[in-house]
């Protein structure tokens, strides 16, 4: 046991040092630096050793105070580290977007705007596609024509891959695997939870990953935030600003668009698994009536049909 606990503290800290301090001690670091540099000289990169070293001799001391300074730039750098967590995860709720609805009533009108604005374009770029796809198909088409209806498709998903209802394409995609599995009778929140218990330890793992990359992105964003802090007194700060939160968004779309693959892709292929550990199945493709009465004896505990039901061994 003690084996065990030595073990997990040491990851614990290791996580800790990762996520939280280090970057937070290059934020800080950075800071520092454009603080000496300031607005008119930002360029003087090379001045900055001369510069720092007129402050070592505050930092002179007695070992404790040395210590104490260094466990409170340790701490500093973690808190940074918590303010970047927190302001990703405003950010992962403002991107995902699937509770606008009980956003402040301000909001809703900026929102419908932007809602009603992808919406219109969802539709142009539909009518486009289609019409590439058609002149595809065509016996005498162009050369060209497979290239055209592709690029068409791409710019149409990069809308979204239904009608918008979400002001965000990432809340979007994750809407859609709602709608495809609700199609199918199976009511995500409830079943969900029972699957993944159900669920192989590597599907698991890819679900895992794939929702770590989505906060790993997040927080990425949140340290793009910060560096405004950096542009107060040193205005290539918010170059740097700006490119880590395009970084981030890239890869929080990257990330989501994988996540909401396996997502579906789990439900479909380990949903009769779960059911018939409960008992229901049929065979063939999972079917509405097969997904509606498992998430009805999940849900309420409804009993199945009879013919749904598998013979007792």
């Amino acid at each position: 046991m003690n084996g065990l606990l030595a073990e997990l503290g040491k990851k614990l800290a290791e996580r800790w040092l990762s996520l939280l301090v280090l970057p937070g001690a290059l934020f800080l670091g950075v800071l520092v630096a454009a603080r000496e540099l300031g607005h008119t000289r930002w360029y003087a990169v090379g001045e900055l050793p001369a510069r720092l070293d007129r402050h070592t001799g505050t930092l002179a001391g007695s070992t404790a105070d040395l210590l104490l300074r260094l466990f409170a730039f340790l701490l500093a750098a973690a808190a940074c580290g918590l303010a970047a967590q927190a302001l990703g995860s405003l950010v992962e709720r403002l991107w995902l977007a699937d509770d606008w609805h009980g956003w402040p009533k301000p909001t809703h009108r900026f929102v419908r705007r932007l809602v009603a604005r992808r919406g219109r374009r969802f539709v142009r770029r539909r009518a486009r596609a289609g019409a590439d796809l058609a002149a595809a198909e065509l016996r005498d088409a162009q050369p060209n024509a497979a290239d055209r209806a592709a690029v068409a498709v791409a710019r149409l998903r990069r809308v979204a891959d239904a009608p918008p209802e979400r002001p965000t394409w990432t809340g979007d995609r994750l809407r859609v695997v709602e709608s495809r599995l609700t199609e199918l009778g199976i009511r995500v929140a409830v079943v969900w939870p029972h699957l993944w218990l159900h669920a192989p330890d590597t599907t698991r793992a890819e679900i895992t990953a794939a929702r770590e990359g989505m906060l790993r992105a997040a927080t990425l964003t949140g340290w793009g935030l910060l560096y405004l802090a950096v542009a107060t007194v040193w205005w290539p700060g918010a170059l740097i600003s700006c490119v880590v939160v395009l970084t981030a968004w890239h890869r929080f779309r990257a990330a989501t668009d994988a996540y909401a693959t396996l997502v579906e892709s789990a439900v479909r292929l380990h949903t009769q698994e779960l059911a018939r550990q409960l008992g229901i199945g049929r065979r063939g493709p999972l079917t509405r009536r097969h997904g509606a009465a498992l998430s009805a004896y999940l849900a309420d505990g409804e009993d199945p049909p009879p013919d749904l039901l598998l013979p007792a061994d």
